[in-house]
């Protein structure tokens, strides 16, 4: 199979859908990779690095998108990305289509077999593909909250650690999955006053034998929400349905509580948010200001550290693209239940539940377009 890897042209997104070492992988297996002109470069891997993996370099997208049988990415197709998918083509990236109609439209009329990263699950349980991005995201958004709660950047002053004789930030984060547990230890490594809210309670269970009286859990219901978002000096968005839209947790009159420079930061963006104040932004410009309260919405936060989020992406990947390149799409789903699940939109059909329940669009079973 040829393999394609087009550089990322989302704003600001520097992360790319293959290493050299993934693209040496390929190629051992008898499979030929395509990649545009400096797709790695923003994040240290140059061409001559995949050229030396066996890699073709070319000149740019175009050539990419009309030789490939597989294109590999990061982010959701743009919309000049969508116009040159053609029908039976694999797209194996981050898709994130519940909250975005115009996308899932453009996917389902170009006949592509599209594969959604976030969607695809592991024989342990949980999202795999998604799992790296969130404990970056997670990470991330602690850093992201103590940045913007100085008061250069518009925040109410505030150190999150506290100092001897001053009381350290207080943190909500609210879901007690791979983002609102990496955010968790991150809140707590700083010396923040942690609240985490979950309607999971034998997860707020493993938490709290984990972490001790050093955090405190909450059963999450409108009411310990509202009066959480209250006291907070940050809040974590950290909710998660697979492939559904995310639920909007936290209304405009909470937000509208919340102390002067206190700062949200909704990591659930990518899937339409769980603030109802929020709408995406990007790293150019990253934030707005609702009631007072400073709102950090990028769509896209793990790449802003981009290389790590590379490497830590292509090795949960690389398996399934390995898989989808030797056998096929259809065996390789048909032989993988797990990759099967990651299954969206395939040759004009929504065959992911939860997204064709969010669009407002037909249901055709993975299983059933396979038979």
């Amino acid at each position: 199979m040829l393999v394609g890897v087009p550089k990322e042209i989302k704003n600001q997104e520097y992360r790319v859908g293959l290493t050299p070492a993934g693209a040496r992988e390929l190629v051992g297996r008898g499979h030929q990779v395509l990649v545009q002109k400096d797709a790695g470069a923003a994040v240290g891997l140059p061409d001559d690095a995949y050229a030396a993996a066996g890699a073709t370099i070319c000149g740019d997208a175009q050539e990419v998108f009309a030789r490939a049988d597989m294109i590999i990415k990061v982010k959701e197709p743009q919309a000049v990305e969508r116009a040159m998918l053609r029908h039976g083509q694999i797209i194996y990236t981050y898709l994130h289509l519940a909250p975005d109609p115009e996308q899932a439209n453009d996917l389902i009329a170009s006949g592509a077999v599209c594969i959604a990263y976030e969607t695809i699950t592991g024989a342990g349980g949980g999202l795999p593909l998604l799992a790296p991005m969130s404990e970056v995201a997670g990470r991330m958004s602690i850093q992201v909250a103590a940045a913007q709660l100085e008061k250069p950047r518009g925040g109410m002053g505030l150190l999150l650690a506290g100092v001897p004789g001053v009381a350290p930030g207080h943190v909500v984060i609210i879901g007690g999955g791979m983002v609102g547990t990496n955010a968790l230890q991150m809140a707590i490594g700083m010396g923040a006053r942690v609240t985490i809210l979950d309607t999971n309670v034998e997860r707020l269970r493993q938490l709290d034998l984990i972490f001790g009286n050093r955090i405190s859990t909450m059963f999450s219901s409108t009411d310990a929400i509202e009066r959480c978002v209250a006291r907070a000096d940050a809040v974590i968005g950290a909710v998660l349905i697979p492939g559904a839209t995310a639920p909007r947790l936290v209304t405009r009159d909470m937000i509208s509580t919340m102390k002067k420079g206190a700062v949200v930061v909704d990591v659930a963006i990518d899937q339409g948010g769980c603030f109802e104040t929020s709408h995406a932004t990007t790293h150019a410009e990253p934030t707005y200001i609702v009631d007072g309260v400073i709102h950090y919405c990028v769509a896209n936060m793990p790449g802003a550290v981009a290389r790590t989020s590379t490497f830590a992406l292509t090795n949960a990947t690389l398996g399934h693209a390995i898989a989808l390149a030797s056998k096929g799409w259809k065996r390789a789903m048909a032989d993988d239940p797990h990759l099967r699940a990651g299954l969206n939109v395939c040759e004009g059909h929504v065959t992911y539940e939860a997204v064709a329940k969010a669009l407002g669009q037909p249901y055709v079973r993975a299983a059933d377009l396979l038979a």
